[in-house]
């Protein structure tokens, strides 16, 4: 045999050897009469080479050395397989462990970076009782309650700007509710269970505005001004807290009301009679049960028509 068709027929022997140690790494679960036959193979492929050849040049001589020395390599890697062949499914555990420590850890890691806690605490619980990272497992829950707490806080503080919002606009009403949808969404937060309290004390703190304001507008003699304050006042006092203020509002409605009177009939003495109807339909809006409201029901039929006439 020609010394180039003993080397083609090694090469040959070290692909077949290699295709099954590749179909063997594949199944692992193979029979151990494929790994023989790769070996004597391979053992064959070497007693050819260095035996049965005649000397070729010196190059071909160093090929033929380098080849024998990846096919003894090869054979000890088949042989390593073989043997991990036969190991039961806990004994490759425990020798693949510290692969599947670190590819549990980079998908944790993964989870945490994407916001998916509730899939990473899967993976911890894992590396925790599967693998007993017990310390790792920790210091991965540490951090993913961390950022929740942080998630949970960013959106209260959004929240709150937004019932701070509201209770600016005085919509009480809707400032209320965003409060309790809040405490529903966040039990975990002191900050979020306290917000009604917020609400409650801006709603009262805007009270005692009003009620200031009304008083220095009468003492003022800003009858107009008092009138206006007195009617957004009366929406949030009640009947013991409006009581110190009766007399005095009494006194602010009984001044505007003779006020428009006395208008509304220097009006029809002068005959301004578009200005007559606004002033009368004005005192028997404001002061619907007085008796001056009585009397220009009486007249306002007739200040009308000669309104609609000019």
């Amino acid at each position: 045999m020609a010394r180039s068709h003993i080397l083609a027929f090694a090469l040959a022997l070290f692909a077949l050897a290699l295709g099954l140690c590749v179909f063997i790494a594949i199944k692992v679960e193979a029979s151990l009469g494929l790994l023989g036959v790769a070996i004597v193979l391979v053992a064959a492929g070497v007693g050819v080479i260095v035996s049965g050849s005649p000397q070729g040049t010196p190059a071909e001589t160093q090929s033929l050395a380098t080849l024998e020395r990846r096919l003894d390599a090869l054979h000890d890697s088949v042989k390593a397989m073989a043997q991990h062949a036969t190991l039961s499914d806990d004994a490759r555990r425990v020798l693949n462990r510290p692969q599947e420590r670190a590819m549990l850890n980079s998908t944790i890691e993964a989870d945490i970076a994407a916001g998916n806690f509730d899939a990473a605490i899967v993976l911890i619980d894992e590396l925790a009782n599967r693998f007993g990272y017990r310390a790792d497992a920790e210091q991965f829950r540490s951090r993913i309650e961390q950022l929740r707490r942080d998630t949970i806080e960013a959106e209260v503080t959004g929240a709150i700007a937004s019932i701070d919002a509201l209770a600016a606009e005085h919509r009480w009403d809707e400032a209320y509710a965003e409060a309790t949808r809040v405490q529903r969404l966040y039990p975990s937060s002191p900050r979020a269970q306290r917000v009604d309290e917020r609400v409650s004390q801006a709603h009262d703190a805007f009270k005692e505005e009003l009620e200031r304001a009304f008083l220095l507008a009468t003492q003022e003699g800003d009858l107009e001004k008092s009138l206006d304050l007195l009617r957004r006042l009366d929406a949030y006092l009640t009947p013991s807290e409006a009581e110190p203020l009766r007399e005095l509002a009494r006194g602010v409605i009984g001044k505007a009301r003779d006020n428009l009177g006395a208008a509304f009939k220097l009006a029809v003495q002068d005959k301004r009679w578009t200005e007559a109807a606004a002033l009368g339909d004005a005192i028997i809006q404001q002061f619907p049960n007085t008796r001056m409201a009585a009397e220009v029901r009486d007249v306002i039929d007739g200040v009308r028509a000669r309104a609609a006439t000019v």
